[in-house]
């Protein structure tokens, strides 16, 4: 065996220009699947650490998904709000170590507003429980202050200080803008991989502020209040969209979500995270599915190429093999001898395209966390990559086979001078 692994060597060395391509296309193909692979793990890993540390997310009560998007991912509108006292009330229940009250519904530019406490960024923790950390300034202490995320800052070129302008809602109309209550950058945080990173903060008082002169999400006519007037009113927040919660001790976590279901003040939900994030991703589980299929079918295109190349090459080989076959070598050592000339060639297809693979991520993974928020982990193969690369290739072994089957045929009819 050993001889005709040398045999397959040299003879793919003799033919290295066609089957050269053929590495090059199938190391692509297992870059693609390895590479999608490791995306796709990366960002599920992303996506079930936006929120990290916290027990509970209490909101009124509507479904665990539709509470979630809105709380950590900035996606949606709460169909209903929640009374501040209530979550006033929740902090002060024996189990609970801290509340982090979350308000929504305004927005700059495209970007979420979120109003809430200094306290935000003490508690909220993402990845493995990595807390918010400030790139430049400081945290927003002023009533019009803003702590802006990395992608806010990078997309729209902030920088420390400047002047900008919350609109009510989604800002789709011009008039729904504070323009009378403009906000100075204070902070701008490092890219974490999370909603975080879209959005900007600004405290509760803040949220009530700009709202004084609106009601049911309008205007009141002739009722215009400056920002000075503003600043000297009662800004309590009345009501805010969810909380984020933490416990002294996480054995209590259903204990504190029957209590949050039974509240009597108004209706509640809590939802653990990790669940609702659970539910969430086998909704959009969907798109990972259709990259794998189209990366996998990439590989089957290189693994055909394999073949026709094999095959096409059969004809130009017959004397070759009909040698072989003279000095006595046996049809079935000729259908291996093909069979490992193809093994070799995606063999080191895939090698090449798994060191291509993880180069690009040792290489990229900076680039790709300061641009995008996206963390890209360079870690030893896991399982499923370790699947791929076998089923490769195994594919290759068996494409190689088509062509073996036809040498082996040919070299059982032609002597020392096949039909060419």
């Amino acid at each position: 065996m050993s001889a005709l692994w040398v045999l397959a060597a040299r003879s793919a060395w003799n033919r290295r220009f066609a089957l050269g391509l053929v590495v090059l296309s199938i190391a692509l193909s297992t870059l693609l699947l390895l590479g999608i692979e490791r995306l796709r793990q990366d960002v599920r890993q992303n996506f079930q650490q936006a929120v990290s540390g916290t027990d509970l997310i209490v909101g009124a009560r509507t479904g665990p998904v539709e509470l979630l998007l809105y709380a950590v991912f900035r996606i949606g509108q709460p169909t209903h709000t929640v009374r501040y006292a209530s979550i006033e009330a929740l902090a002060r229940l024996p189990a609970v170590a801290w509340v982090l009250p979350l308000s929504l519904g305004d927005s700059h530019r495209g970007f979420a507003v979120l109003g809430t406490t200094a306290a935000y960024f003490d508690h909220f923790r993402y990845g493995q429980r990595q807390p918010l950390v400030l790139a430049e300034g400081r945290r927003f202490d002023g009533l019009f202050e803003t702590v802006i995320g990395a992608e806010v800052a990078r997309a729209l070129g902030y920088r420390l200080g400047q002047a900008i302008v919350m609109a009510h809602g989604d800002g789709a109309m011009a008039d729904n803008d504070h323009a009378d209550k403009p906000f100075t950058v204070v902070g701008i945080l490092a890219p974490t991989g999370t909603p975080v990173d879209r959005s900007l903060h600004i405290s509760l008082a803040a949220i009530e502020a700009v709202h004084l002169d609106w009601a049911a999400g309008a205007p009141l006519p002739g009722q215009t209040m400056s920002a000075a007037q503003a600043a000297a009113a009662d800004l309590s927040p009345r009501r805010v969209s969810a909380a984020l919660v933490g416990l002294k001790n996480r054995s209590a976590v259903f204990a504190v979500q029957r209590d949050v279901a039974a509240w009597r003040d108004e209706p509640l939900l809590a939802i653990l995270p990790g669940v609702a994030l659970d539910q969430l991703w086998s909704v959009v589980a969907i798109g990972e599915r259709g990259l794998q299929l189209i990366s996998a079918l990439v590989a089957v295109v290189s693994l055909s190429a394999l073949v026709a190349v094999i095959a096409a090459g059969l004809n130009e080989r017959r004397r070759e093999l009909a040698i072989l076959r003279a000095v006595g070598a046996g049809p079935r050592q000729v259908l291996w001898l093909l069979a490992l000339e193809g093994a070799l060639v995606t063999g080191l297809g895939v090698l090449l395209g798994a060191v291509a693979c993880w180069g690009l991520v040792a290489l990229l993974a900076p680039w790709v966390q300061g641009q995008y928020g996206l963390a890209l982990r360079l870690q030893a193969p896991g399982s499923a990559e370790w699947r791929w690369m076998a089923a490769v290739l195994a594919g290759g072994l068996l494409a190689s086979l088509v062509p073996g089957w036809r040498a082996y045929r040919l070299s059982l009819v032609d002597g020392l001078s096949p039909r060419i």
